[in-house]
């Protein structure tokens, strides 16, 4: 005699993403959890089942063996399968359906998100970006020969295996071969630790430098991704002015007398995000300040290669070695998809660094770093830089001149000597209101002006990068973008899509 089947199970629904068997086992236990199906209940056959549910009769024995393997249902042999006996715990009646959808809320604390998102917002659209390079100009071609080679060496070498988290021995003679010759800095691989890019070794350097309370120094205006994780950490996050020359050193000073301080981040070549350069009298009273209070100077040198009216002053790690922790990074200069950064620092520094990083990462990309250190050796990285160098200063110069013909008067902003953005710089206040609440709207996602400020009353403005955007595509997004703020704009010519540079040898 066939047992009567008074549950419903509600829908099943094959256009759902779950598979149709876990729709069944989730359904079953939520009955169970309600106490409808009671211990000892006997279920349907699978045939049965199936055909009350309209499924195959495979999709419910694949359901009835995995609720039988997580304990909620017993067979019986041949008198059928029957529902276990639970304890009470389990038996409570769940706060919501368990079955899982994409509106399911978890039941634990965590760590929510800041209402805003960090940076650049993930809006649909054109993103007027903060200084990317454009990903486009490097050859696709010497990327996968590159990558080929570093996979066949690794294979033939046996080092496709765990290995040293401070990255690999290649790129990281690599890395400091270059900052020996390029920038002047007096390291070794022992002092390199490759990181997932320059926020990762931002990240990276403040865990190992900082303990919850201690307090580190930033400007004004910075880059609030480094704001964000000084504070993840616990630290007390101090903002010091800065002017046409960089951050204020007597306010520096003033701080250190007044907390404790531990760190400094500053971005000195070109002020992240004014583009201004912190000049040599103020770079060498700060190193002398870290020097006196005993605090440690966190140098971002986001975008060293790209200049175009003189040669880059030398970072401050290069004379101060002991005192600086240098964080630089090849996205910018390769692809940003690549993820290859780095810190250079003292080697008992790098050591306590990639303590954390067997912590947090284990260890890197072995096949993209060996790649990345072949682009170094065999010379592919300088001749990149060369060619793009020439592409993003015909790119700045268009940006100008689109800048001056689209916004007028409307803005002040100075031409960048170097670096792969403008800071621009709104007299009227409302302007920029309009425009940033007016962007998305106008298909513009960028990151706002309250992205970079560290203090209610810091200055406003925008960062736009320009070296990411075609001279056609840089037209549109400013004529976009003086929409959104209500600026009419006249017609404007469009020119010809820029070209990448021959190759030089």
């Amino acid at each position: 005699m066939l047992r009567p089947w008074k549950i419903t199970l509600g829908r099943i629904d094959p256009a759902l993403r779950t598979p149709l068997y876990l729709q069944i086992v989730h359904a079953i236990i939520h009955e169970i959890e309600r106490g409808r199906l009671p211990p000892g209940a006997f279920l349907p056959s699978s045939r049965e089942l199936a055909t009350i549910l309209d499924v195959n009769r495979k999709t419910v024995v694949l359901a009835y063996e995995d609720l039988i393997s997580q304990g909620w249902l017993l067979s019986e042999g041949t008198r059928g399968t029957v529902v276990a006996a639970l304890s009470t715990e389990m038996r409570k009646p769940p706060p919501r359906p368990s079955m899982p959808s994409a509106t399911t809320a978890p039941e634990y604390r965590f760590r929510a998100p800041p209402e805003r998102s960090l940076a650049l917002s993930p809006g649909k659209g054109v993103k007027l970006d903060e200084g990317a390079p454009d990903g486009r100009l490097f050859p696709a071609d010497i990327l996968s020969r590159a990558y080929r080679t570093a996979v066949q060496r690794a294979s033939r070498d046996n080092r496709l295996q765990y290995r040293d988290p401070r990255g690999s021995p290649r790129l990281r003679e690599a890395v400091a071969t270059m900052l020996r010759g390029e920038r002047g800095l007096a390291v070794t691989a022992d002092d390199i630790c490759i990181t997932r890019g320059s926020q990762n070794g931002i990240y990276l350097a403040a865990r190992t430098l900082l303990q919850p309370g201690d307090t580190v120094l930033v400007e004004a205006l910075t880059y609030e991704p480094a704001v964000a994780a000084f504070t993840d950490l616990g630290a007390n996050v101090v903002s010091v002015g800065l002017d046409e020359n960089g951050a204020d050193v007597e306010a520096i000073e003033r701080a250190c007398r007044k907390h404790r301080v531990r760190a400094i981040f500053l971005t000195p070549h070109h002020q992240f995000p004014t583009t201004v350069a912190l000049r040599p009298e103020r770079r060498l009273r700060v190193l002398e300040l870290a020097r006196q209070f005993g605090f440690a100077v966190i140098e971002d040198d986001y975008d060293h290669e790209f200049h175009f009216e003189s040669q880059p002053l030398l970072p401050m790690a290069s004379y101060a070695p002991g005192r600086v922790i240098y964080v630089g990074s090849l996205s910018k200069l390769l692809l940003p998809a690549l993820r290859v950064g780095y810190i250079a620092a003292p080697s008992a520094f790098i050591e306590a660094v990639a303590h954390g990083v067997s912590l947090t990462d284990g260890m890197g990309n072995t096949l993209t770093e060996d790649a990345a250190a072949d682009l170094i050796v065999e010379g592919e990285l300088r001749r990149h830089a060369r060619r793009v160098t020439q592409v993003y200063a015909k790119r700045r110069t268009a940006f100008d001149q689109a800048l001056a013909a689209t916004f007028g008067g409307a803005i002040d902003y100075r031409v960048p000597d170097g670096g792969l953005a403008f800071w621009l710089r709104f007299a009227d206040p409302a302007l920029l209101d309009r425009i940033e609440a007016g962007a998305p709207a106008h298909g513009l996602s960028l990151a706002t002006s309250a992205s970079f400020a560290t203090t209610e009353d810091a200055p406003r403005g925008l960062r736009l990068g320009f070296a990411s955007l075609t001279e056609a595509e840089a037209v549109r997004a400013l004529t976009s973008l003086a929409a959104a703020g209500g600026i009419p704009v006249a017609g404007s010519s469009v020119g010809e899509r820029d070209t990448l540079v021959p190759s030089a040898s």
